[in-house]
């Protein structure tokens, strides 16, 4: 049974500021007693997304921080790095390109090993592209700020860190709305969860969520979807989808994946 916490962030999280959300990814991790890998196979710029995360989370109180570059499916099979993410208290997937993460990890010793961590009380976090990659079904590409068109938008395998939920980051600022009615009525008995940027979700091993940060969670829920007309004809047309259920979160609330109810954090009722 797994007993580990996803950490997953909608992007652009405050970095200068009080942090709030690499604080408690931090917090949750151990503290000063923390030991934090940085996995920065996303971006192109390793080095420098490495170092920027490296040092944010020395400074905000990690006992050891570390940023390891797979690159290669070589490299993700490599002993010493499965070695790495198992002693690991905390991993951080970094921003970039969601495919490199799952086509140069899946499958591997490091993938495996990933699992296995946060089965056993590690704490994974991601943002932005690393946050899309944490569902077994992820968003890859699709339009932005457009009207909900059929068969627009390209989903992949993620890494199956977070089961029947779709996740979509960068949420409203960019417009995904469409987008993520398009991959639930793809989809329906999955979650849509669109994440706003500097705002992320904390999901415990009970599959309920807290919402952490400055903006909101947008949850969409397909499972009683009247009726839609997705399909391969004419792609170009709008969609049309009836009887979905949308609910906007902010910090304060969270969300019962499992019997689909909104929360109230401070009180811990359910609504």
């Amino acid at each position: 049974m797994k007993t580990g916490n996803l950490i997953i962030i909608g992007g652009a999280e405050d970095k200068t500021g009080e942090c709030l959300i690499l604080k408690s990814f931090v917090d949750i991790s151990g503290g000063s007693k923390a030991n934090i890998v940085i996995i920065t196979t996303a971006t192109e710029n390793p080095i420098e997304a490495g170092g920027q995360y490296k040092s944010l989370f020395t400074g905000l109180g990690a006992g050891n921080v570390e940023f390891l570059n797979i690159d290669t499916r070589e490299e993700a099979g490599s002993e010493s790095n499965v070695r790495i993410i198992s002693e690991a208290s905390g991993i951080f997937f970094t921003g970039g390109d969601q495919l490199r993460i799952t086509s140069i990890l899946g499958g591997t010793k490091v993938f495996e090993m990933l699992h296995q961590a946060w089965e056993s009380g590690a704490v994974v976090a991601g943002t932005s592209a690393g946050a899309s990659a944490m569902s077994r079904t992820m968003i890859v590409d699709g339009n932005n700020n457009d009207p909900a068109r059929k068969c627009t938008l390209k989903m992949a395998p993620g890494l199956g860190l977070l089961e029947k939920a779709l996740i979509d980051q960068h949420f409203h600022q960019r417009g995904r709305i469409g987008r993520l009615l398009c991959g639930v009525a793809e989809n329906p008995s999955i979650l849509g969860i669109g994440i706003d940027e500097d705002t992320a979700v904390r999901v415990f091993p009970d599959d309920h969520f807290e919402v952490i940060g400055s903006n909101s969670v947008t949850v969409v829920d397909g499972r009683d979807i009247g009726s839609s007309n997705v399909s391969e004809l004419m792609p170009d047309e709008n969609l049309a989808i009836t009887n979905v259920i949308l609910h906007v979160l902010p910090a304060g609330y969270g969300y019962d994946m499992i019997n689909r109810k909104v929360m109230r954090v401070e009180e811990k009722q359910w609504k």
